[in-house]
């Protein structure tokens, strides 16, 4: 790290800083020292933070505010995270091609920032055979999602030269203020209104969720560490299968539901077991606190209003 960076608060630009991962990840990095900055498609609510209004899709609004913002480093979080969504254009539009904008307006800031770190996720695995999933486990993407973050990661190679790049391939998570479009809020807040009955999919799948929380200290963690040209899993090492977390919310909530298997919400291809090992990120920044699921269930639970504590 130059001089220059030392002697003054670094910068941090966080795309998608609006989101349900990026307001946490905002909070994490300001409480800890840093200058943050972001883009997004709206102005951002927490107060304090430079926002422009900025497309990933629009290569020429990249090109222009991206230099003048001139982050020391950069947590690229925008994108499409929902994996059912049904828009594949959107999808891979923005993944792919969101993502490379942004790398080629990082290659035209006055400097290059110290690390970018690109989110991918860990359904590029698929139906992996091996568990826990390491690193080098072979990706067999069974979705669209998937595909385009996969190929977001091979893209983002041809910048490798020009920019010091590592990739977090996350596994599930959730917290208080993410959308009931994901799974786990679905279910909470269907035991929060104590609604007679919930709908869900195939509830033999098993998945490895973290704690929003623990998930954005682990990227912070990773900003100064050497690790470009690296990928990192982040995951929690437990399973959990939904008949287990549906039980889990029954004794938080003193609450039993019918629980209806929709046929509708059964997805093709899908991954029946997502559980990974964070042995490699664990030994570079150290084991890290793991916020038992039943915590961060009773968390969810008792807060409706989405914003960060």
């Amino acid at each position: 790290m130059s001089w220059d960076r030392l002697s003054r608060m670094p910068t941090v630009l966080v795309t998608g800083i609006n989101g349900f991962t990026g307001r946490y990840l905002a909070e994490e990095l300001r409480i800890s020292g840093y200058n943050v900055v972001g883009i997004g498609i709206e102005q951002a609510a927490a107060p304090g933070i430079v926002v422009p209004t900025c497309d990933l899709n629009d290569r020429k609004a990249m090109l222009s505010v991206v230099p003048q913002l001139a982050p020391d480093y950069v947590i690229h979080l925008g994108g499409i995270a929902f994996a059912a969504l049904d828009d594949v254009d959107s999808i891979y539009r923005t993944n792919i091609l969101g993502t490379r904008n942004l790398l080629e307006a990082l290659s035209h800031c006055p400097r290059p920032p110290a690390m970018v770190l690109l989110a991918s996720s860990a359904h590029i695995y698929g139906n992996a055979t091996t568990s826990p999933i390491d690193e080098n486990t072979v990706a067999a993407p069974a979705s669209d999602y998937a595909v385009s973050k996969l190929a977001m990661e091979a893209m983002a190679k041809l910048w490798a030269e020009r920019l010091p790049i590592a990739i977090v391939r996350p596994f599930n998570y959730t917290g208080v203020g993410q959308s009931l479009n994901f799974l786990l809020p679905k279910i909470v807040d269907h035991f929060r209104r104590r609604a007679p009955k919930i709908e869900l999919g195939n509830l033999d799948v098993i998945r490895d969720f973290s704690d929003v929380r623990n998930v954005v200290h682990r990227y912070r963690l990773l900003l100064e560490a050497p690790v470009a040209g690296e990928i990192f899993n982040t995951c929690s090492g437990a399973g959990y299968a939904l008949k287990e977390i549906l039980l889990m919310m029954a004794e938080l909530s003193h609450h039993n539901l019918e629980v209806v298997v929709n046929p509708a919400f059964v997805r093709k291809n899908e991954v029946h077991k997502l559980v990974g090992s964070s042995a490699k990120l664990d030994k570079l920044i150290g084991t890290q606190k793991i916020t038992p699921l039943r915590e961060t269930l009773a968390w969810m639970l008792r807060h409706i209003d989405p914003a960060i504590e």
